[in-house]
């Protein structure tokens, strides 16, 4: 239902923008919100059914194709990392259709049938459990993001729309030889994720976590397969970089938690050392880059690159010190930064359009030619930062201190939230607190897009009181979704895995021990 309600919602808003462009418009933010309803309901039925690790509170699944050499089904499950993914998502969706009334101008009922076409392919990608269908989900996300940077964005809208696809295409399709690897290697001819997980074996393992780690990497992005978000930012309309940095990206995240420690438990933990320096480095690299953009969307873009690498670096602690924290830090953090990220990238766009320029050194005195928007961008940015008002703070604290715990000279990654406040406070002080030039026309956002920046941080503000919310349903996935070490379905922790995999290493077979 979940899937169907936007993916069949987008030809029924595109007929009836053509025929009532207004009424047109309030059936898509009615299909928005129902999709958002469902989504809400899903993972209240998820908090209050919790299921024990390695099961799903909510299921569905289909023979789709039943050959003797190939078996494949339409396989969907909800549990503690998709639902968060999915209300995140939807309310995106919603808000980012409410903002859109002010920032799309032309081909209306185009623009709103892809976004509803997003919304359906990215709830695919959060609850399949069938690796093909994994995939068609994901290269579908792309078909519309594609359009939506290419027709509605910058001046430079074609070549942003067209390095988009070839980097994200390029990285789907390593990825989709990974897949492969891993139905042809395997004894059981499968795509489930359900039914591989603990029957891959080690050896098999290492090829297909290089292939999704580049197809993962691609959208997360990790530096060096980075470079296509910034020039996509900058161009998309300000509601579509709302989608591409709270949503899309949030793909690669999702990837690395299901696919690529779920599948892969012993090459992951054998190379997490790899990867955690990867997010290291990608953190670090996303805050000093971002210091030296003179455009605040761009700036912005390239935060999102640095709290991403948060990302990165939580799932690998787990998988290197066999600590929950990490893999919760991970999915908490990718929650925190889709609203936080959300609200500045559609600040970005309002700013845009009441001052003409987005280029920091142009925007002096916001706080009274636009007192409104001022307070918002303050109040965005110290979200971006982790400030202690905000749920952020604590999904980057949980990160760091499962890093720590994985490898002591990670403690270094916490000047990263210090650079990160620096260039924001730096760039509040050149645009917020510095006097304004000339003489000065208040032009400030409208009182309701104002109601609905502030809704991106509301949920920042409960979570930091209540972060229960969001992390107890995670719990049930400390155990990752593996069925560890010796090819049966388990809710071993990874920290168990290591010894026995350790123990392992003495036996000529991987045949399951007697004790377990």
């Amino acid at each position: 239902m979940l899937i169907l309600v936007p993916l069949v919602g987008a030809p029924v808003s595109y007929l009836a923008i053509r025929v009532n462009k207004r009424f047109g418009i309030l059936l898509t933010l009615a299909i928005a919100a129902a999709a958002f309803a469902i989504a809400s309901y899903s993972y209240w039925f998820l908090y209050a059914n919790l299921p024990p690790p390695g099961q799903y509170a909510l299921s569905e699944k289909y023979i789709w194709i039943n050959l003797s050499f190939i078996s494949l089904d339409y396989l969907l499950g909800l549990d503690g990392l998709s639902a968060p993914l999915l209300v995140v998502s939807t309310l995106l969706a919603l808000l980012a259709i409410i903002g859109s009334r002010s920032q799309i101008g032309h081909h209306e009922a185009e623009y709103y049938a892809l976004i509803l076409l997003f919304e359906g392919s990215i709830v695919g990608v959060f609850t399949s459990l069938n690796l093909i269908f994994f995939y068609i989900f994901w290269e579908l996300v792309l078909i519309p993001m594609f359009f939506l940077i290419g027709i509605w964005g910058g001046p430079r809208r074609k070549y942003a729309a067209l390095k988009f696809i070839l980097f994200t295409y390029g990285g789907s399709t390593i990825m989709l030889l990974g897949f492969l690897a891993v139905y042809l290697g395997t004894s059981v001819p499968t795509f489930d994720i359900p039914d591989l997980a603990g029957k891959i074996p080690p050896g098999l393992q290492y090829l297909p976590l290089l292939a999704t780690f580049i197809g993962f990497g691609v959208k997360l992005p990790i530096v060096p397969f980075h470079t296509w978000l910034p020039d996509a930012h900058v161009e998309a309309p300000a509601p579509v970089s709302v989608l591409l940095a709270g949503v899309l990206l949030k793909m690669g995240g999702y990837g690395f938690i299901r696919i690529s420690l779920g599948l892969f438990p012993q090459a992951s933990m054998q190379y997490a050392w790899a990867f955690m320096l990867v997010g290291v480095v990608t953190m670090f690299y996303g805050a000093i880059v971002a210091t030296l953009a003179k455009d605040l969307k761009r700036m912005i873009a390239l935060t999102s690159i640095n709290h991403m690498g948060f990302v990165l670096l939580g799932a690998f602690s787990t998988a290197s010190s066999g600590s929950p924290l990490g893999v919760q830090g991970a999915i908490f953090q990718m929650f925190n930064h889709a609203l936080a990220i959300g609200s500045l990238f559609m600040l970005s766009g309002y700013i845009h359009e009441q001052a003409g320029t987005r280029e920091i050194p142009l925007l002096k005195g916001l706080r009274i030619s636009m007192p409104r928007t001022a307070t918002l961008l303050m109040l965005s940015s110290l979200a971006a930062m982790g400030f202690p008002i905000y749920s952020s703070f604590v999904s980057e604290f949980m990160v760091i201190a499962a890093s720590i715990s994985a490898f002591s000279p990670y403690a270094v990654t916490v000047l990263v939230p210090a650079l990160t406040g620096a260039y924001f406070m730096w760039m509040l002080r050149r645009t917020v607190l510095s006097a304004p030039t000339g003489s000065v026309v208040v032009k400030d956002s409208p009182r309701l897009d104002s109601a609905v920046l502030f809704a991106y941080l509301v949920p920042l503000f409960i979570l930091l009181i209540f972060p229960y919310i969001n992390l107890d349903p995670g719990k049930k996935r400390e155990a990752l979704d593996i069925r560890l070490c010796f090819g049966r379905r388990s809710s071993i922790r990874l920290g168990d895995c290591r010894l026995q995999q350790r123990r392992a290493t003495a036996r000529p077979s991987l045949q399951e021990p007697s004790h377990l």
